[in-house]
Parts: structure tokens; C-alpha cells; sequence
């Protein structure tokens, strides 16, 4: 753009005073270098050589139209049809040309994210300043002021912005899921969904819920689904996590356990359960909690018990506590005698880990098991279990750990 005012694109003959006229250049400065020569940029040029300033407003506005438009196609035509609901969709340029208002072009703007929410409230005033003094003719004269706070806000918000990445196509992205090409790669994908706008991240967990349920998806898609979903679910709104809690909901009361473990599985990923109710995760946990209880001291099942509770996470339901804690402690501590210190291999590192997650009723609940649990008692007297049942609390808070020592002890 400096080329183009060297040029005595802004001449000595108009009529403004010098230091406006630097003024004016200097705005004119401030568009970034690919849109130097827009037609529309280079006619305002012109007819402010002869202090064509309402013409100037005109041409102005103009450039800054044809720039939404080209950087609202670049983002996502998808998008903006979503947002602004156009009638007939909007697919090309030219369709904005014929059926989207330079309002809405601005507030489809806004919402696809190519223009802040301060961007579009002067972007606005900008295309009423044009409205007013190119549109109407009996207007009166705008000033020279008038017509340099025009152009600067939309250099600054528009003219001298970057074109913004684009967003992906939810349905094409999953189409690349499916495939060998799908490339693994963290932020990638997390860069990926955090650019997503709202409205694409609601649909985008939603697909994969309701295709994760199905038997017909490969296991390529559903392993990088699997991939997938906890970078996704990171950058969710709470509103959309408890919305996928309460399809979840719905699927436990559906009574086709085939899509109930799918479910399961789907929101362990993600520790998503504290976004079900309470009913729901009782169903979840009463089994797998009895499932352990049943099998204690076998080893191998055990540890599949184990790990299946450690994957659901750590969201138990109240009235499950202690059940929950003395099925896991007599597990950990195994049986023996004083010769002999017999426990699950498979099993105790992911209770040492669930351990660690103990809030504080957990913790008193754990006292308590320790003090009246009779078969934890009879396993403790023996001096490999009690120093078995110590081991696990290393990593605890150490005032807790005090406590539920001393409570060992007596």
C-alpha cells in the first residue's frame, strides 16, 4: 500500500490541509498487502484525488464487503448456513450478491468467528456511516473526520485481518476417521476441535455417541474415536456434556445392554459419568462392584474386576461407598498367614491408583472398614498384611495418612 500512496495517489490539489492529508494516507497504509489492489480499494483512491468523499465512503465499503465475503467462504459456508439460516442457502459468492443483506453478512460474520464481537458493532456503525451518506443523497456532506474513522475501522477490523483458518467439516472429518490416512496426532486434533464454534462441537460429540453405539462402524473409527474423544470432550461446554449424560440416560433405560456397555465404555473414556444421575450410575456400579465381591481372592478375575471399576472412574454413588472401598481393600491386602502374602498382581496397581482419588468421605469410610470390617481385621493381625495395607497409603494426603495409621495401629 505504500507504492500506491508514493504514486500521488493523494495529491497536493485537494482541498484538505496537509496534516490531514497525512492522516489519510496513513490509513490508507493500513490494509494488509494481498488487497492493495482491490478495484474497490483503488476507486476510493481515485475520487478522493478530487475530494470525492461520499463516493469514497461508497467504494470503501464496497472493498470491505467483498472481503467478508471471500473470508466467510474461506471459514465455513456450512457454518455460516447454520447460524443464519439463509433462504436458499448460501453456496457460492455470488449468492451473497443476490440473497444475504449486508447486515446479516455482518452477523454471519460474527458468528462463524471471522469478526470479534467488537468487530461487528463498529462494522456495523461503518455500514450505517455508509448507508447514510452514500445511500441518501439529500444526506448532508460527510467530513473528512467522518470518512477517516470509517476507513479505520475497517482496516482495523477488517482490511488488515488475516483470512481465519477454516473449520473442518464435521462429516468429512469423520469420513477421514475412517480411514488408514486419519493422522494421530495430538494437537493436530485438539487444534482441530478447540476452532471448532459451538454449534459444531454439539454436533460433532453427538455423532460420534450415537456411531459409537452402532455394531456396523469399523474398528479403525472406532479406535480413533477413541483416540479422539477425550480431546473433544475437553473443550465441550459443560451444557453439552450433561446433555450427552442425559442421552445416556436414556440409553440405560432402553434395556438393550449391547448399547448400554457401548455407552459405558463411550463416557469412561472421558470420566463423563458425573454428568449421568444417580440412578443411572448406580446400575453402572452395583454389578461391577458385586462382580469383584463375588471373586475375591481369585486372582485373575480380580484384576479384571479391578480394572473395569478403574475405568468407570471415580463418581460412585453414595449409598455404594462402602461397599466400594471394603471390595477394594480386601483385595489389595490378599490373604495369607505370617508365612505366606497372597494377592492379586493384576489388581493392585489400579487400586493404588483409585486409593489416591479417596476424598474425605471416602477416607472416613476407610477408617471405618479398617476399625469394624472383621475379615480386614482378621487379614491385618497377620504382620505381611498390615504392612501390606500401609504400602497402599504412600501417596495419601499425609494428615489422612496420620490418621488412618493411627487408627490401624489401635
Amino acid at each position: 500500500m505504500t507504492d500506491l500512496v508514493n504514486k500521488e495517489v493523494i495529491t497536493p490539489e485537494l482541498i484538505f490541509p496537509e496534516e490531514r492529508l497525512t492522516q489519510l494516507r496513513g490509513e490508507l497504509g493500513n490494509i494488509r498487502d494481498e488487497y492493495v489492489d482491490n478495484k474497490y480499494i483503488l476507486e476510493a483512491v481515485t475520487v478522493l484525488r478530487v475530494g470525492g468523499l461520499r463516493s469514497a465512503i461508497g467504494s470503501y465499503w464496497n472493498a470491505v464487503v467483498d472481503d467478508l465475503r471471500r473470508k466467510v467462504l474461506h471459514r465455513s459456508m456450512d457454518l455460516f448456513n447454520k447460524e443464519m439460516n439463509p433462504t436458499p442457502q448460501i453456496k457460492t459468492y455470488e449468492d451473497f450478491q443476490n440473497h444475504v443483506t449486508d447486515y446479516n453478512l455482518i452477523e454471519g460474520a460474527y458468528k462463524t468467528g471471522v469478526l470479534s464481537w467488537e468487530g461487528k458493532k463498529l462494522i456495523q456503525q461503518a455500514r450505517e456511516t455508509r448507508n447514510i451518506f452514500d445511500g441518501h443523497p439529500d444526506s448532508s456532506d460527510p467530513t473528512f473526520v467522518k470518512v477517516c474513522n470509517m476507513f479505520a475501522d475497517c482496516n482495523k477490523y477488517v482490511l488488515s485481518q488475516e483470512y481465519p483458518s477454516a473449520i473442518i467439516n464435521t462429516s468429512e472429518y469423520i469420513a477421514n476417521m475412517d480411514s488408514s490416512t486419519f493422522h494421530k496426532n495430538e494437537l493436530a486434533v485438539a487444534q482441530a476441535f478447540s476452532d471448532l464454534p459451538a454449534i459444531y462441537k454439539t454436533e460433532l460429540i453427538n455423532k460420534f455417541f450415537s456411531m459409537y453405539l452402532q455394531d456396523n462402524i469399523s474398528t479403525v473409527l472406532r479406535g480413533n474415536m477413541e483416540f479422539s474423544l477425550p480431546i473433544l470432550w475437553n473443550v465441550l461446554p459443560k451444557e453439552d456434556r450433561q446433555q450427552i449424560g442425559q442421552r445416556f440416560d436414556r440409553e440405560i433405560v432402553s434395556g438393550n445392554q449391547d448399547k448400554i456397555d457401548k455407552a459405558i465404555d463411550f463416557l469412561s473414556f472421558v470420566n463423563g459419568l458425573k454428568y449421568v444421575t444417580s440412578v443411572s450410575r448406580n446400575i453402572i456400579f452395583e454389578p461391577a462392584i458385586k462382580y469383584l465381591e463375588d471373586n475375591r481372592d481369585n486372582w485373575h478375575t480380580e484384576g479384571e474386576a479391578v480394572g473395569k471399576l478403574a475405568r468407570l472412574g471415580s463418581v460412585i454413588p453414595t449409598n455404594l461407598i462402602e461397599r466400594y472401598i471394603v471390595a477394594l481393600t480386601l483385595t489389595y491386602v490378599g490373604y495369607g498367614s505370617s508365612l505366606t502374602n497372597y494377592y492379586s498382581w493384576a489388581a493392585s496397581p489400579h487400586i493404588i491408583s483409585l486409593f489416591q482419588k479417596f476424598d474425605n468421605t471416602s477416607i472416613e469410610t476407610f477408617i471405618n472398614t479398617v476399625k469394624r470390617n472383621e475379615d480386614l481385621r482378621e487379614r491385618i493381625s497377620y504382620p505381611k498384611k498390615l504392612e501390606r495395607l500401609r504400602s497402599c497409603l504412600i501417596n495419601q494426603n499425609q494428615t489422612n495418612l496420620r490418621i488412618i495409621r493411627r487408627d490401624i495401629a489401635t
